[in-house]
Parts: structure tokens; C-alpha cells; sequence
């Protein structure tokens, strides 16, 4: 199956809903026709600010569904260049709270960059779980990536350390550090997700060079809460949004790429290692709205 058939899959619950109040190109609107689909759009949770002001767009267009894709491919369609260095590893810092399944995710990229030849070394610094370091092994090995990781309770910034210069001195291509999962409410935690983010600089200069925030699809707008946070502490560059299968929320998307200006790297739509895709704007929207999931675009672009 390929990605787009994938995510048309995994966004179908949003798009039946809102197949039953988006109107068919050409037809005509009423006034409450345009509320049933600012509240349809807040309901998939794009956000009410954004889809009042894409009611308010489309209201004026010849074609308002044609506008409305329009719209929101400008809003995911942020800054998407990745900050690549000029030499290797390319160091790659990982976050998010419990639950959004930023373990599996770590394996799956893991497995994506070792696909396209590239040699991976993964950082255990989840070290408050040891459950959370063996989780991350079965990954890490099902991937036929390598692993650094010492016992439960060691400085999480040390194995983020050790594991850069492990990576520098035996040549990867690609270093991924994973951290505790955090709750953006626990002061302690977010200080010690910070020490790490610092010290991985010391450790290589310039790292990490991404850091990208896992957040689960369909916790709304906690969503939202989460990447403020996180942005603030670790200054994220990217996005991974997970568990679109199944959510009636695949707006959030959107949501959040307005608000944060941040792209959107990867979405999740299932637990194989193939179900973790780089995300493309296009295919996206074509999945989200109804009509224009029929045909499998050709994106020139990601997203």
C-alpha cells in the first residue's frame, strides 16, 4: 500500500466528517451552511481562530472548496528546510510526553534512515525507566540500528554526550537521541530536557542540528499546550504527529503549523515500521477533504 493510501486510510474518520458538512464545488452556500462548516472545521480541530479566517477567504472566492485547499496548503507549507551539517553525524534530539509513542517513532526513523544506506547510532536517555531503555533496544535491533545506553538512573545529558562522540569517533551518518518523556507541567523535568539539549552542543557543535516533537494526533488541543512548551525549552525546528489513525481530530495539523510556524516532518497512521511517513502537504489535504481524495497527487514538495 502506498503512503498516500496509507494516510487516505488512517484520515478517513476526518474526512467523513467532514464530508457530511463540506459542500460539493459549485454548489451554493448559505449563511448557515458557512457556520456548519467553521464548526465542522473547529470540530477536526484546525483551531477556531484559523477556520473563521478560512471562512472568511473562501466566502469571497469563485470556488470556495477549491480555496480552502488552497488555504491550507499555504498553512502547512512552512519553512521546510532541514538544518543538514556539513559534515557527519547528523544529530537529531527527539522529545515528547509519555503516550504519543516517541519510542516507536525513534525506531521507525531509525529504520527509514538505515533503508536509505545511512549508518544510525541511537542514544538511550530515557534513563529514569529501564522499561523505557528496553522498549527502545527492541526497536533500535528490529531497525538494524546501534544503541548507547547505561544503567537506570544515569545522567540522561551524559548519554546524549557519550553517544555524539561515539557517533563522531566511529563515523555514523546519523545520531538520534531520545529523552524522558516529559510532562510539560513538571519544571524538573523540563530543566533536565534542557541540560540535555546543552550539552549535546558541547559534545558536538552545532547539535543537535533537529530536534523534533512527537505529539499525538488526537490529544487536540493539549497538542497545542505541549509544543508551546517544548518549543520554548528546546527550540524545536520540526514536528511528528502520530496516531492519525483512527482520530476524528486530522485538523490539528493545520492547527499547529499556523500557530507554531513549524513544518510537519513525519505522521503516523499505524504501528508497522512502514506507518511512520514523511509528511507532504498535498497528499495530506487531498486525504483530509473529501473530494479531492480521489486521486493520488504527484507532491514535488514535503511538507
Amino acid at each position: 500500500m502506498s503512503f498516500f493510501s496509507r494516510l487516505k486510510k488512517g484520515l478517513s474518520k476526518s474526512r467523513d466528517s467532514l464530508a457530511q458538512i463540506l459542500p460539493k464545488s459549485g454548489s451554493k452556500i448559505d449563511a448557515n451552511t458557512w457556520m456548519d462548516i467553521e464548526d465542522g472545521l473547529i470540530m477536526a480541530d484546525v483551531g477556531a481562530p484559523l477556520a473563521a479566517r478560512y471562512i472568511e477567504s473562501c466566502k469571497k472566492a469563485a470556488d470556495p472548496m477549491d480555496k480552502l485547499r488552497e488555504m491550507m496548503l499555504t498553512t502547512l507549507r512552512q519553512n521546510t528546510q532541514m538544518n543538514q551539517p556539513e559534515k557527519i553525524p547528523f544529530v537529531l534530539l527527539v522529545a515528547g510526553v509519555n503516550g504519543t509513542g516517541k519510542t516507536t517513532t525513534i525506531g521507525k526513523l531509525a529504520h527509514q534512515y538505515g533503508a536509505e544506506g545511512k549508518k544510525v547510532l541511537v542514544g538511550a536517555a530515557d534513563t529514569f525507566r529501564a522499561a523505557a531503555v528496553e522498549q527502545l533496544a527492541v526497536w533500535v535491533t528490529r531497525a538494524g540500528a546501534d544503541i548507547v545506553k547505561q544503567a537506570e538512573g544515569s545522567d540522561p545529558a551524559s548519554v546524549a554526550f557519550d553517544t555524539i562522540s561515539r557517533g563522531i569517533a566511529k563515523g555514523y551518518d546519523v545520531v538520534i537521541i531520545d529523552t524522558a518523556g516529559r510532562v510539560q507541567t513538571d519544571t524538573s523535568l523540563m530543566n533536565e530536557l534542557a541540560k540535555v539539549y546543552r550539552v549535546m552542543n558541547k559534545a558536538l557543535a552545532g547539535a543537535p542540528h533537529e530536534v523534533w516533537h512527537v505529539v499525538d494526533g488526537g490529544t487536540g488541543q493539549n497538542a497545542v499546550v505541549q509544543v508551546e512548551k517544548f518549543k520554548e525549552i528546546i527550540h524545536t525546528t520540526g514536528l511528528i504527529v502520530t496516531k492519525l489513525d483512527g482520530t476524528g481530530k486530522g485538523g490539528i495539523l493545520l492547527q499547529l503549523c499556523e500557530r507554531f510556524k513549524l513544518p510537519v516532518r513525519f505522521v503516523g497512521v499505524g504501528e508497522n515500521l512502514e506507518d511512520l511517513m514523511p509528511f507532504h502537504a498535498e497528499n495530506y489535504v487531498n486525504s483530509l477533504l473529501p473530494e479531492a481524495s480521489l486521486a493520488e497527487p504527484q507532491p514535488t514538495e514535503s511538507a
